[in-house]
């Protein structure tokens, strides 16, 4: 593996791409610890040290952001918006048919695709910075702490701020895409990656301060368990034989070939976990506007709410995220992929599924392959969703736990996928790969 590595930095156009992927990496964490004009870097600092930080979907968002959100930095959105936007334009092709004539029409299609997704972005951008000084402004950001992260609060101080962080992820965008085409590709997925392995020291000192070696120790051999365990789902894949018949084009005979079409355990990716956070976090944004005034009685909707859906410890709490996940997974699979499309794709080639008659019955039949192996995919992905909240249980270790959840599948995802570009890579160039 390490003679691969040097082997990579050795040929000149591997080595340009990754010393370009790895500057581009520095400057996006160095717009990390930049604050936005306006804001009082020292207040934000001794308000993060007290501990006091926002939960629930704002949580997620700091993760993404690299804990940029939290600083107020001029790249606190981080790629949120961006993943957003790309959700929201994959489903609408269900929703909206010139969106599915346009995937269908190959790379200028897909070229439109993008670009309605960078506007969304800068669209998203202004939405979430503007939600963001709210916060700030108000004092919800950083939840108990009395000194101002924003102590002017003119229009024009308002307005600055949020064009500063519109900016800001309208520039983390055009890097992860100048990193996909300059560099060794998968631009987004790397700073999200960059931005989550960010925080892993920070946390796993907090770990060892306030837990103690015993704890910290315990948090590892969890963290490997769970990155073994990931590793292994995110490689399994059923692979379905597809078989292609004899064509005569003029005097050539072509097809007649065997092969597969793979479909993964886990065909969803991080998608459902991010869906069911966010749908988790709305019970407790409605209970905070019912909040009730001075003399009144807090109504019991809310207070139920607020002892049970607030908290990651609660086994309600616990229960619903699981469904939550595993109905998203289903729903996100079944919009994905679609079984009569394969189909209708394998006749119009000539090919077919052992056994499987051509047209509907091989629609069914995937359709049926895939509810089943959706499942396993669906049951471990809420287990590893799960951990960081059994963490805070059992080791009282959640608020610095960073083997879990989002963050594990993320990383080793992309990780993968990295190293799988960089191998095919030094294999064109008639290396020995970096996979065995």
């Amino acid at each position: 593996m390490l003679s691969a590595f040097g082997r990579a930095f050795r040929t000149p156009d591997l080595r340009r791409k990754l010393l370009f992927t790895l500057g581009i990496i520095t400057i996006f964490r160095l717009g990390a610890f930049i604050p936005s004009p306006g804001v009082n870097y020292q207040n934000v600092q001794q308000c993060l040290q007290n501990g006091q930080t926002a939960g629930g979907l704002y949580q997620l968002v700091n993760l993404f952001s690299g804990g940029a959100l939290l600083q107020v930095s001029v790249f606190a959105l981080g790629i949120m918006p961006y993943i957003t936007a790309s959700i929201i334009v994959q489903l609408l092709r269900v929703v909206i048919p010139r969106f599915q004539q346009l995937y269908e029409e190959g790379a200028s299609g897909q070229s439109k695709l993008t670009q309605y997704t960078r506007y969304l972005t800068i669209a998203l951008g202004l939405l979430n910075a503007t939600t963001l000084v709210s916060l700030a402004r108000s004092g919800q950001l950083l939840p108990g702490c009395a000194l101002p992260i924003i102590p002017d609060e003119s229009i024009i101080t308002t307005i600055l701020i949020i064009i500063t962080l519109t900016a800001g992820t309208g520039l983390i965008m055009w890097m992860g895409e100048l990193v996909t085409e300059k560099g060794v590709g998968n631009g987004m997925s790397l700073l999200i990656f960059t931005s989550i392995a960010a925080q892993f020291p920070t946390s796993l000192g907090a770990i060892w301060t306030s837990q103690g070696p015993g704890t910290f120790f315990i948090v590892l051999v969890v963290g490997l368990l769970t990155v073994a365990l990931v590793v292994f789902v995110e490689q399994s894949q059923r692979r379905v034989p597809v078989q292609y018949a004899k064509r005569m084009i003029g005097r050539r005979t072509v097809g007649g070939t065997s092969t597969y079409i793979p479909i993964k355990v886990n065909m969803a990716g991080v998608i459902p976990v991010i869906f069911a956070s966010s749908m988790l976090y709305l019970p407790g944004l409605i209970s905070q506007f019912n909040q009730p005034k001075q003399g009144e009685q807090l109504q019991a909707w809310v207070e139920w709410i607020n002892n049970n859906l607030t908290r990651g410890d609660h086994p309600i709490y616990m229960a619903l995220y699981f469904a939550l996940i595993v109905f998203f997974t289903y729903f996100y699979v079944a919009i994905t992929f679609n079984p009569e499309e394969v189909s209708d794709n394998m006749k119009k080639y000539g090919g077919f599924i052992p056994g499987i008659r051509a047209g509907k019955p091989t629609a069914d039949y995937l359709q049926y392959v895939l509810s089943r192996i959706t499942l396993p995919g669906a049951l471990y992905l809420g287990f590893v969703a799960l951990i960081p909240l059994v963490a805070l249980v059992l080791i009282n270790a959640n608020q610095n736990f960073p083997f879990g959840g989002t963050s594990i599948l993320i990383m080793v995802g992309v990780g993968l996928e990295t190293v799988k570009q960089i191998d095919a890579q030094l294999q064109q160039r008639h290396y020995e790969g970096l996979l065995r």
